[in-house]
């Protein structure tokens, strides 16, 4: 009997409901690993390390992670990750003490978040009610308005006088490296297309720089539909016409907010999964949901565990695993049908409901 394969898997539950979505999340996968050894692609297994980082650990210790915490991790083959933030710790502090600091020493550029639309699942689109809709967000991940250059001077003026710089960074590779890294995934889908996200009429560096290695990038997939959109515009085209939508690949802070207004149109942010990738596998990659750590929930056992356990299946996709990816999915398309819902959803369901529907309907 062939031994099954063993994926070491960090998870770092982190602050609030990530502490019950990761919980839910590796359950599922578990679960889903039993089953493994009935399965014809074979067996495998996951071995667990957590991590207390978070807000709590910055309260005990100053940091949000251990000093050497990217030593610790850099040899996983994936890190499973729930959410950071908490009233106590500024925001800016949690955020780039952790998820940023992983993401960007981890050169994990290019961030990856469908728009699934899901039976059961009601949403404030008319047009989803006899429309299918499915696009994915590709979302540069490393540099443009979160490249955090910048800082804050003059203090020294008293109340009132001080300046404030951020500074977007684009770079011909940076920009080149997640445009192809769009095409490809285009070239993957029904509908071969590439929307590109742009403001280069006010930008007129960054953006320009970013449309002009769309442009030359373009002519090397010439059987792939292009379009540039501002993002205003794009904005307005996620909610008048997503059904023209593929793959729309976006700078740093332009694909954050979008990826946002899509998973709210498919009916909740507890809904939406997230890969930050390291496509040449150099380092692990991260796997979350969009959400937030919701402390007005946390601990009440009423956080949705789907956008967990969607990115949980795109963790099974980077592992080599995309037959036990697609039993996820269809678990969870089963367990939304059913109508076993969270609060976010207009359900009654717990986060344990939840879980144990999708457990279920692995076998569905």
């Amino acid at each position: 009997m062939t031994a099954p394969r063993t994926f070491r898997i960090a998870a770092i539950p982190a602050d609030g409901v990530g502490k019950e979505v990761v919980a839910a999340g590796r359950a599922v996968l578990d679960a889903l690993a039993e089953d493994s050894a009935e399965d014809s692609a074979g067996a495998f297994a996951f071995e667990w390390e957590e991590f207390p980082w978070g807000c709590e650990y910055y309260e005990r210790t100053g940091r949000m992670m251990d000093e050497d915490g990217l030593d610790q991790l850099k040899d996983f083959d994936a890190i499973y990750f729930g959410a950071v933030g908490w009233p106590n710790v500024p925001d800016h502090i949690s955020l780039w003490g952790l998820r940023l600091k992983i993401c960007q020493s981890f050169d994990q550029w290019a961030n990856i978040r469908p728009v699934h639309f899901l039976p059961g699942v009601t949403s404030p689109l008319r047009k989803a009610d006899d429309t299918e809709l499915d696009w994915v967000v590709v979302r540069e991940n490393s540099e443009g308005e979160y490249a955090g250059l910048g800082g804050r001077n003059l203090s020294g003026r008293g109340q009132g006088g001080e300046v404030a710089v951020q500074t977007a960074l684009f770079t011909e590779v940076g920009c080149e490296r997640i445009m192809r890294f769009a095409f490809d995934l285009a070239r993957t889908r029904t509908r071969r297309k590439v929307s590109s996200v742009t403001k280069s009429n006010a930008q007129q560096y960054g953006m320009v720089l970013w449309d002009d290695v769309f442009k030359r990038v373009s002519a090397d997939y010439p059987d792939v539909e292009t379009e540039s959109v501002l993002v205003d515009a794009m904005s307005a085209k996620f909610v008048l016409r997503p059904e023209d939508l593929s793959v729309v690949v976006a700078s740093n802070l332009n694909a954050d907010i979008l990826s946002d207004l899509g998973s709210a149109l498919a009916g909740s942010l507890g809904l939406a999964a997230s890969a930050n990738l390291n496509p040449e596998r150099r380092f692990p990659s991260m796997f979350e949901p969009v959400h937030g750590s919701a402390p007005d929930i946390a601990g009440q056992g009423l956080a949705n565990p789907i956008g967990a356990v969607g990115s949980a299946a795109l963790m099974l996709d980077h592992l080599g695993l995309p037959a036990q990816a697609a039993r996820l999915h269809r678990a969870i398309e089963t367990t939304t049908a059913a109508g076993i819902l969270t609060r976010d959803l207009g359900g009654t369901a717990t986060t344990d409901d939840v879980t144990k529907a999708l457990i279920d309907g692995l076998n569905a």
